[in-house]
């Protein structure tokens, strides 16, 4: 039955392999359930409908995935996105959360009609190849940096980023918690890296639920003390099962009065997360297609259509239940790098998102220090593809590498695509080489530069 509905063979896997990616992928991915509320409740929404929300959300969006384009990508809340939705919508704007809510759905419809009219796909698609392999390696770099940061590596400091200090850590009190959390992560990789030198099927996985049983013995020995104020919990779970929060008070809690009376300015809200969404997806999406070989000659993606649909009914049902944009997670590339290859992933994925919803003290206890080192892996493992890129090509290697590093220095897949695309055509342009670029990498370059202008 499951090699019927996702043609396992065809595609080179087998179930075990895409069960196991499933579970690495949703490992590496459900802090968004603790994180998502967190956010979103600075908007004055309740925290336990917003977790409730965005698992059955996430869980809906995964099957659309495997539903629509039999594709191994997870999708949830997007990071950015929620935070643009509390702090700046609700916050600096000054806009009720229902009103943010109304603008989420109003975007899923218009991704909808957009998938449905190849609108999405002609975007990707006019995306140049080199570009592509760009974002393939910016997301990889990225994802790392996420990895280094989560386990508290690389911290605030003068010079914006820096090490972590054990030193400091012993003077200021913070290395049994944050400095052992390091200490783990450090080991987490080496384990991690051994395990896929030596071809351990399932390496990923493995690691993170090893750096958590060290985790725990370290707990258990008085090596590690959790410090809630520094955001280091206790990594033993205090119960199993817990019951889902209802829904009630953030479901179907739309105001479109403001629509009418402030049109232009709930415009703009819209265009805000619309903007962000489409090239955070299609970045995305590309790293991890990019990764799994799945782009054909041409670098297009058989199937995308499907893919951009699930994303726009994810974040349309999203806003139904009570929640921000619903984007295809970049930690998707955990899993396939467990050779995840079909849909059987994302409904993996999905599943344990509904289990979630029940087990949540158990999935919730699993410390950011363990999943940090997969995804530092996963960022290397996504880097490699810097060997594709025509270096020497200076019109095409100098945009590849601003897309590259501006992903990882603005914290943004959308601005590392953003500054990839005015530069690959202002470059093209300015050498004599405009006929290499399409019109719609000339409308999209000017929006782009639109975008910092009014948003």
């Amino acid at each position: 039955m499951l090699e019927k509905l996702f043609h396992l063979k065809e595609k080179g896997t087998t179930v075990r392999t895409e069960l196991v990616a499933g579970i690495t992928t949703f490992i590496t991915m459900v802090y968004i359930l603790a994180l998502n509320p967190s956010i979103l409740s600075a908007s004055g929404m309740d925290a336990g409908a917003i977790l409730t929300a965005t698992a059955v959300a996430s869980a809906i969006a995964c099957f659309c995935m495997a539903a629509f384009a039999n594709m191994p990508f997870a999708l949830s809340a997007g990071l950015g996105l929620n935070a643009y939705f509390a702090y700046t919508v609700c916050g600096v704007m000054g806009y009720p959360w229902q009103v943010a809510l109304t603008a989420v759905l109003v975007e899923g419809i218009i991704f909808i009609i957009m998938s449905l009219t190849n609108i999405r796909e002609a975007i990707f698609n006019a995306i140049p190849s080199q570009l592509k392999v760009a974002v393939s390696v910016g997301i990889g770099f990225f994802i790392a940096f996420i990895g280094v940061q989560n386990a508290g590596i690389i911290v605030d400091g003068s010079t914006l980023v820096s090490l972590y200090s054990f030193t400091s850590g012993f003077t200021n009190g913070t290395f049994s918690s944050q400095g052992v959390g390091v200490i783990l992560c450090l080991v987490g990789v080496i384990v991690i890296a051994v395990m896929l030198i030596k071809g351990v099927k399932g390496y990923m996985l493995w690691g993170i639920l090893l750096t958590w049983v060290l985790g725990i013995i370290a707990q258990l020995a008085g090596i590690y003390v959790p410090n809630p104020e520094l955001g280091y919990y206790s990594v033993i779970p205090s119960a199993i099962f817990s019951m889902p929060n209802s829904l009630a008070p953030t479901f179907f809690q739309f105001d479109f009065e403001f629509v009418v009376s402030h049109l232009v300015n709930f415009i703009i809200v819209v265009f805000a997360f619309l903007f962000v969404d489409i090239f955070d997806t299609l970045g995305t999406v590309i790293g991890c297609a990019s990764k799994a070989n799945m782009l054909d000659e041409e670098g297009k993606l058989p199937g995308i259509k499907g893919v951009l649909l699930a994303d726009a009914v994810g974040t349309t049902i999203g806003a139904i239940l009570g929640t921000s944009t619903i984007t295809t997670f970049v930690e998707s590339s955990s899993g396939i790098t467990e050779g995840g290859r079909t849909g059987l992933t994302s409904v993996t994925t999905g599943i344990l998102f509904l289990l979630a919803l029940f087990l949540s003290p158990l999935f919730l206890t699993i410390p950011s220090f363990a999943t940090a080192p997969a995804l530092i892996v996963v960022g290397f493992l996504m880097m490699q593809q810097v060997t594709n890129i025509q270096w020497n090509d200076l019109t095409k290697a100098i945009p590849c590498f601003i897309c590259i590093t501006m992903m990882g220095f603005a914290y943004s897949i959308s601005e590392g695509i953003s500054f990839g695309f005015i530069s690959y055509t202002l470059l093209h342009v300015i050498t004599g080489k405009s006929k290499d670029i399409s019109w719609l990498m000339y409308v999209l370059t000017f929006l782009f530069i639109i975008k910092y202008f009014i948003i």
